[in-house]
């Protein structure tokens, strides 16, 4: 698989700690804070290769996205398939699955995988056409968690979501104000159980025969001003409601 760059401390020290098989060296810039430091240290006692770099070498590397003062040449963590995707939620007792109906944007994307592996989810899913990849922003958007939570890209949702409401899940999907209250004890009950949580892409939200595919609609609601929310909080909001309908000792999907 082609070699990647990621930049961001939080990304390369996750990828240090969980994978440091896939990483092929670190370029650090000389004037190190205590992080950066910790960083150098780590990478040399696992036998990573750490160069030295100024800013200018670095940015020349990542050239779109701040990277903190450090840049990691790395073998990517490959995306996996509908049929992976169907053994993951067969061998797992009561799994969340987050899924994005055609996010766009990059930033979005790594967000939407960090809260998913904090919030203890099996793995995210999107789409393969008109959605973003795992760029260097969405990867340090996701502080690292795109390197070790699965990402399954399908070709056909609509399919992906039959095939998981097949094996047991119930497929609960985000909309505007015309759904039901996330927040109801209704729809809580349904979170104990396995669960898919769908969220629409930016502007146009869920399309419709997505929707249809899904056991229950949900809103956020928003008594304030504001009439929407960003697609990554609103994918957290809904992920930690999850969390909470479990307990919040059993983060664990």
């Amino acid at each position: 698989m082609k070699r990647e760059l990621m930049g961001g401390i939080n990304a390369v020290e996750a990828l240090l700690q969980r994978s440091p098989e896939r990483m092929v060296r670190l370029w650090v810039k000389p004037d190190q804070n205590a992080r950066l430091s910790a960083l150098w240290d780590q990478a040399k006692a696992l036998g990573v290769p750490v160069e030295v770099a100024d800013d200018r070498a670095l940015s020349r590397r990542l050239s779109d996205i701040p990277h903190q003062g450090v840049v990691a040449e790395f073998q990517p963590q490959a995306a996996i398939d509908e049929h992976a995707l169907n053994e993951l939620v067969a061998n797992h007792p009561n799994p969340l699955l987050l899924v994005l109906d055609e996010v766009q944007d990059p930033h979005n994307l790594g967000a939407c995988i960090r809260s998913a592996a904090a919030a203890g989810a099996l793995a995210v899913v999107t789409t393969k056409d008109r959605a973003s990849g795992l760029t260097a922003a969405a990867r340090k958007a996701s502080a690292g968690a795109s390197e070790w939570l699965p990402l399954a890209v399908v070709t056909n949702l609509a399919r992906a979501l039959d095939q998981l409401k097949e094996a047991g899940l119930w497929t609960v999907g985000l909309v505007m104000a015309e759904g039901e209250s996330l927040f109801s004890p209704d729809i809580s009950k349904w979170f104990e159980s396995g669960v898919v949580l769908v969220v629409g892409g930016e502007g146009k939200g869920l399309r419709r025969l997505t929707a249809e595919r899904c056991d229950r609609l949900v809103s956020i609601p928003m008594p304030g001003e504001t009439e929407s929310l960003n697609v990554s909080v609103a994918a957290a909001i809904a992920l930690f409601s999850v969390v909470r309908a479990r307990g919040a000792g059993s983060a664990t999907a």
